[in-house]
């Protein structure tokens, strides 16, 4: 059969068979979805691409940081966690400087650098309980590093619904560190410090306190307050901790030698004001002032209010010089005032002269001489006198627990008297120095500061002549009869505060006769070779809670000076209620405990303070200051003495009993109490007497 070419397919004339083909319809739409594809595929990559460039650089940054070239921190992103590294310094060099980075409150330093309370970083520890997974074991965890915390307790809190609770204070930074290492959530930190004192007893009194928010509440913390928290510069003060240790230690030792209740004792520079030492015993740890006893927090220097007795007849012998009522020749009885039914004696014991010189009266302590010679000066020129010395004001010191000395309301003639040797007045021991000083320093009236002085002094007091310095007897003239209130304005003091109370003749004059109370009255005790020791004893009785005088219950008290040729440092001492000893020969007076505790004081701190004993020519300096008991008066001077008293009670027109009764009774009922004291304490004992010492 044949086939025709049309009926071959063409698959098979062509050979192998093909797919087949289809026509496929792209439409507009088709091509803007593509278009629109390839835009956002692309977009993606150019994306991708610089989130990789960025994250690159990122990167490269990072490892340039922290492993090619890494950076130092800045210190203040450290300081608060991390305080720098103390330098060497052993000669203590930069302890004055000493502050740490991350405290506010600045510490404070004696005069010489040595840290007396410094604030240290602490930490607190607070939790929110919300936080808390397992209280328990926080709990364990905490007292692991804190060994102090009740766990009972830390369950208790950490349990609570609240959001904040206190766990720990002033914790150490290394505590902190080991709390933190425990990571248990919801722990925190609060930054703070702690006042420390490092030398614990040493001038507790003085720096006082502060409380748990590091307030100020006591002594230099409080009274400075505004200072310690707005200047981180370390406060200076004028204590010499050396001389603070020396004057604690022999104090103490005579509190303990004669069973006293308590006990004083200051240094003072005569020139300046500054307080060198300052010692109250009983006394506390500083760092434990929360659970001192009163009694031991009670400062005797400044709050202590006692009856000065002797010791302030120098201040009755300063004012009848320097008004010019008396002079060293003059005489006054020393035989027992009678007042009505009451006496004012000496001694048993003594046996003084009728008639005594005032030096007399100042070496031998008689009490009834020296109410003669207040009342030559009489009670208002009295008054003024103790007012313009600052006996009737709290001292102006750095502390505020100075306090208001007692005086009577009511200054009849028994108070002219008693107030004469002693007695009807309380004193804060630093008013008794302060006195002092200024009777010795040339008449300057300072103010008593624990504040460090840097700079001029004030001119030096008044020297010995060059004849007298060579052993010539010296002359004796009247003392300037100019006033404290004229001579205020006649001589500017360079020591802020300062002001004139006495002629630098008088000063002269006084000098003396404190040296002569040393060589050959009440205070021989006192002498420290070499030294030139001057003062004045005083004993009184104390008087009891309910009034009265206690019998054979004393203050005994030494006021003193040093060294009395070039004076330069004032030393007190004051023991309260000591007991008589075998080597007292049953007395309890200044002269055998009060003098003696000063001439160790004397003989230790003397050095420390660049001041060494004459060893060359010690008996012509005593030759330039002495000043006969018995001085010859000069021609064409009528002395005070027999047939010339002006101050004799006896030629008053009033009895005093009765004139103190009359002025009471024009007073208010509180000014009547207040008179009923003064003239109490005046006059509670048949025989007012003062111990002489």
């Amino acid at each position: 059969m044949t086939h025709g070419p049309t009926d071959t397919p063409d698959d098979m004339r062509d050979g192998p068979s093909r797919p087949a083909r289809m026509d496929v319809r792209v439409t507009g739409d088709d091509l803007r979805t593509r278009t629109a594809r390839e835009r956002t595929q692309f977009r993606l990559l150019v994306m991708s691409g610089g989130f990789c460039a960025l994250f690159g650089a990122v990167a490269l940054k990072l490892a340039a940081a922290t492993v090619i070239m890494p950076m130092a921190p800045e210190q203040r992103q450290i300081a608060p966690q991390v305080p720098p590294i103390p330098r060497s310094d052993p000669k203590g060099m930069l302890a004055g400087d000493f502050a740490l980075p991350q405290v506010h409150r600045a510490s404070v330093t004696d005069r010489n650098g040595q840290v007396l309370a410094i604030s240290l970083p602490v930490a607190q520890v607070y939790a929110n309980p919300q936080e808390m997974i397992d209280a328990q074991d926080t709990a364990r965890k905490l007292r692991s590093v804190l060994p102090s915390l009740n766990e009972a307790e830390l369950i208790r809190r950490l349990s609570t619904q609240k959001q904040f609770v206190y766990l720990a204070r002033d914790i150490s930074p290394m505590q902190e560190v080991a709390i933190n290492n425990l990571g248990i959530p919801g722990i925190y930190f609060e930054p703070g410090e702690r006042r420390h004192y490092p030398l614990g007893r040493v001038a507790a009194h003085i720096l006082g306190a502060v409380d748990i928010d590091d307030h100020g509440v006591a002594g230099i913390e409080r009274s400075m307050e505004k200072r310690l928290d707005s200047d981180r510069t370390p406060l200076r003060l004028s204590l010499d901790v050396r001389i603070q240790a020396v004057v604690r230690d022999e104090l103490a030792a005579a509190k303990d030698l004669f069973q006293a209740i308590g006990a004083c004792a200051i240094v003072m520079d005569v020139n300046t004001g500054e307080i060198i030492a300052m010692v109250s015993l009983p006394d506390y740890d500083a760092n434990d002032f929360g659970r001192a006893d009163p009694d031991t927090r009670f400062n005797r220097a400044v709050t202590g209010m006692y009856e000065p007795g002797s010791t302030f007849k120098l201040q009755t012998a300063a004012m009848a010089l320097q008004l010019g009522v008396a002079h060293p020749w003059d005489r006054f009885s020393s035989i027992p005032i009678h007042i009505g039914r009451f006496t004012i004696a000496d001694m048993k014991s003594d046996h003084f002269a009728p008639w005594l010189t005032l030096n007399e009266v100042m070496a031998y302590s008689s009490n009834p001489a020296a109410a003669h010679m207040a009342l030559d000066v009489g009670a208002q020129r009295q008054q003024a006198w103790l007012r313009d010395m600052g006996f009737f004001a709290p001292v102006p010191i750095e502390l505020p627990e100075a306090g208001r000395p007692i005086v009577p309301h009511v200054w009849g003639i028994s108070t002219v008297m008693t107030v004469g040797f002693g007695h009807g007045v309380a004193e804060p021991p630093l008013a008794i120095v302060r006195g002092t000083a200024a009777t010795v320093n040339g008449g300057i009236l300072l103010h008593p500061t624990l504040m460090a002085r840097d700079g001029a002094q004030p001119d030096d007091t008044a020297q010995l002549t060059p004849a007298a310095a060579e052993g010539a007897a010296p002359t004796l003239t009247p003392a300037v009869l100019t006033t404290p209130a004229a001579a205020e304005t006649a001589d500017a003091a360079a020591m802020p505060g300062a002001k004139r109370v006495i002629s630098p003749e008088t000063s002269a004059l006084l000098r003396r006769i404190l040296r002569l109370d040393v060589t050959k009255g009440t205070g021989k005790t006192a002498e420290s070779p070499g030294y030139f020791v001057g003062g004045k004893t005083g004993t009184a009785e104390k008087i009891g809670p309910h009034g009265g005088y206690l019998k054979h219950v004393n203050i005994a008290a030494f006021t003193s000076i040093f060294p009395m040729n070039a004076p330069r440092y004032a030393v007190y001492v004051m023991l309260d209620s000591p007991k008589a000893t075998p080597q007292t020969h049953g007395w309890t007076t200044a002269a055998w405990n009060a003098a003696p505790t000063v001439s160790k004081i004397v003989t230790r701190v003397a050095p420390m303070l660049g001041l060494f004993p004459n060893t060359t020519n010690p008996q012509a300096v005593d030759d330039a200051m002495a000043i006969p008991l018995e001085p010859a008066v000069p021609r064409g001077y009528r002395p005070l003495g027999p047939g010339n008293d002006p101050g004799d009670p006896r030629n008053q027109p009033k009895a005093p009993a009765r004139e103190a009764a009359h002025t009471a009774a024009a007073q208010s009922p509180r000014a009547r109490l207040h008179a009923a004291r003064a003239e109490q304490t005046a006059q509670q004992r048949p025989v007012h007497q003062e111990i002489r010492g």
